[in-house]
């Protein structure tokens, strides 16, 4: 194989498909995208024409390479061994894909930090070795609260006698003029990388914000990057951006994500950058990413399945011929290697804007991602106002109350599964074995994310979507809560992580009622895994 190969069997709708490539062809909008036509989406170019920056990555990173490489091997020759990357949505989940697919021997062990439950931090903060780690602060607009706050934590840790020059140990990432530039600055990190203003957040992975975590944990950037530049004009990619916003006109908007283990988090990436970039103005192609696969008869007529993998990798091929069968679309992205994913990048930014124009959206914007950010903030007002949250809504911990709650549940319908809890392997299990159960049970398509993560990946989506989704939030309480410090360097402290979070899953519960979603809310105290599975009894 000596490309990428695409291959899909749509049924019924391959017809309109051809029909829909056809007219982007007649219209030119390969060719007005890549010149930056921003009406090939709206007639005003607010943030559209400086937000296609992405298109030209493989390109205009190449000047910046040699500059990352030097950094990486300083990293390296002074010592440190593992990297922490405080970041969230597309400024961590693809520097966790690098993480997770490509480190070897040669490579700085990375995790990322994108959560505010306390448990969780202390947890990675106990389990890492300070003193030999780098952070990584990325934040494009240089005031993501989730970021800022993991920072005053760990430079404060870094600075009770771990080591002399906290500021050291930290790199930021972000864009000119940030907040953040000003801050590592003022607290001397050892780097700042500025990217190129003009690339929203989930378009950056082969950008600084990809780049430089990839290059520490040992991927072979200039190769990646020659993989985006060999597919970007692929018309697989226009083919892929076809099918997704044909196929979700005619129903099919539950775009089921299935890969290869060995690359299972480009679809955490795939998912951001489908659902914030699709789920606005009552429209939303919903992905749908580690859901295990089922027989046939649990998937409604609302499903495109696409297999991702790599060679010798086909473990869910007889799975996915079964569904094929019965009559289900699927399409099949073969890989040569994991540096193929560097082509991925592209077919799918691609396919996503051209989905968006097929469904007459705008795909650069996020117009309902503040909503929860706006009211978790007033909570957090509250808090420092009365000492205390609202406890918020809760519902009886209960099959019974579950099952009451789905009976709303209507064909084409899914169902989010938010998880405010520590992401542990057990809560992992408890949710994917709560999820198979619903989906078998009810035929819904099923999601699940951590909070706060998911607001900056999927939140777009449940509020800016038709409305067909049945949300239920898991909340649970810290076995040892956690100050955020008021500054970095000083001690003071008017707040926790466990007000934090609490404070978020509040603003998000408030925001999908706001917009007239179906919610529920069950609060699991410390045992988070024994609620969920006594959800399922």
């Amino acid at each position: 194989m000596e490309t990428i190969e695409l291959v899909s069997q749509l049924h019924a709708d391959d017809t309109a498909v051809a029909q829909t490539l056809s007219q982007l062809e007649q219209d030119q909008i390969m060719p007005r995208i890549w010149q930056h036509d921003h009406t090939v989406w709206r007639p005003d170019p607010t943030e559209i024409s400086n937000r296609l920056g992405w298109l030209h990555l493989p390109q205009t990173m190449q000047p910046e390479m040699e500059a990352i490489h030097t950094f990486a091997a300083s990293i390296h020759a002074a010592g440190y061994t593992h990297v922490l990357l405080l970041g969230m949505g597309g400024s961590s989940l693809a520097p966790e894909l690098f993480a997770k697919t490509f480190s070897g021997a040669h490579g700085l062990q990375l995790a990322v930090v994108d959560t505010t439950d306390p448990d969780a931090i202390s947890a990675l903060a106990q389990a890492t070795p300070l003193a030999q780690t780098l952070f990584i602060v990325a934040t494009k607009s240089g005031g993501t609260v989730e970021t800022l706050s993991a920072f005053k934590y760990f430079y404060n840790l870094l600075a009770d006698g771990v080591v002399a020059n906290p500021g050291e140990h930290f790199v930021a990432i972000t864009d000119p003029g940030s907040s953040l530039q000003k801050l590592a600055a003022q607290y001397h990190f050892r780097a700042t990388f500025l990217n190129d203003p003009h690339i929203g957040g989930r378009y950056s992975a082969l950008s600084h914000f990809g780049l430089v975590p990839a290059a520490l944990v040992g991927v072979d950037i200039g190769r990646l990057l020659a993989r985006a530049a060999a597919a970007a004009h692929a018309p697989e990619a226009a083919r892929l951006g076809a099918i997704m916003g044909t196929l979700a006109r005619h129903g099919r908007d539950k775009l089921t994500l299935i890969t290869s283990p060995e690359i299972a988090s480009f679809g955490d990436w795939v998912e951001q950058l489908v659902a914030e970039s699709t789920g606005k103005e009552g429209q939303g192609i919903l992905p749908v990413v580690g859901e295990p696969l089922g027989e046939p008869d649990v998937y409604g007529p609302d499903r495109l399945f696409i297999y991702l993998h790599l060679p010798h990798s086909t473990a869910a091929a007889t799975q996915l011929a079964a569904l094929e069968q019965a009559g289900h679309p699927a399409v099949r992205i073969g890989l040569r290697d994991v540096y193929d994913l560097g082509g991925q990048f592209m077919w799918w930014e691609v396919a996503t804007a051209v989905a968006g124009h097929i469904l007459n959206i705008q795909p650069f914007d996020q117009p309902n991602v503040e909503s929860a950010k706006v009211l978790a903030r007033r909570m957090v007002a509250a808090y420092h106002e009365t000492g205390q949250l609202p406890a918020g809504q809760v519902a009886p911990l209960d099959a019974a109350a579950l099952h009451t709650f789905l009976a709303q549940a209507q064909p084409g319908d899914y169902v989010a599964l938010q998880a405010f809890v520590p992401p542990t392997p057990a809560a992992d299990a408890a949710l994917q074995s709560l999820r198979q159960a619903i989906r078998d049970r009810y035929k819904l398509a099923t999601t699940a994310g951590y909070g706060p993560r998911f607001l900056h990946s999927t939140g777009q989506l449940h509020k800016g979507d038709r409305g067909n989704g049945l949300f239920i939030q898991f909340t649970a309480d810290p076995v040892q809560d956690v100050a955020v410090p008021d500054e970095a360097g000083k001690p003071d402290s008017s707040m926790t992580f466990g007000v934090l979070i609490k404070s978020q899953a509040l603003g998000d519960g408030d925001a999908l009622l706001a917009e007239g979603r179906r919610f529920i809310r069950f609060h699991l105290g410390t045992a988070v895994p024994d609620g969920m599975n006594h959800l399922m009894r």
